[in-house]
């Protein structure tokens, strides 16, 4: 079977764009978050959330969404409080609505949930704390009112936003280590 010139031609220019390509992808120095979380957090992290007592059941889902980022985003295993070497504080500092937009007749239809969370952490090579904030917008019925539902999943997916601004923060701090 013979191939022909044009064809043995396209497939090494084919080649040498996918050796350039992972040359070029390989040499840009990417590293993933992991590892710059692992200069900061060991392996073994507790987490507690303080109840906010104007919505308790939040404190549920911010300890799972928080849990689930130490997994997938630190590369982590989530440990008793005895066994851990690291540990986070998580605290609501305020929750807060506000109308960011109206219809025609001047009733607010999107609402902005403002979460804001102090998280306390300790760490063999270094401990603090950070505010952060997350922010989640979601449409209502003209002329309603925020219902529990709306509110509590407001909250939820606004925790999630503010936990990823801690995630963030200490992924830079730990490439700074």
């Amino acid at each position: 079977m013979r191939v022909s010139r044009r064809r043995f031609r396209r497939i090494g220019h084919i080649s040498l764009l996918l050796m350039l390509l992972s040359i070029a992808m390989g040499g840009c120095g990417y590293k993933p978050m992991t590892t710059y979380t692992k200069n900061l957090f060991t392996d073994k992290i507790y987490t507690e959330v303080e109840v906010y007592l104007r919505d308790p059941e939040n404190a549920v889902l911010v300890k799972d969404a928080m849990n689930e980022a130490i997994v997938s985003r630190f590369g982590a295993k989530i440990a008793k409080k005895e066994e851990a070497t690291t540990r986070l504080w998580i605290r609501f500092n305020s929750v807060s609505f506000s109308p960011i937009q109206y219809d025609a007749n001047g009733y607010a239809v999107y609402y902005r949930a403002n979460v804001n969370l102090k998280v306390r952490y300790v760490s063999p090579k270094k401990s603090g704390s950070e505010s952060v904030s997350g922010f989640y917008d979601f449409p209502i019925e003209p002329n309603a009112v925020i219902s529990d539902a709306k509110r509590f999943e407001a909250i939820r997916f606004g925790a999630q936003k503010a936990l990823d601004a801690f995630i963030s923060r200490m992924a830079m701090r730990g490439e700074s280590l």
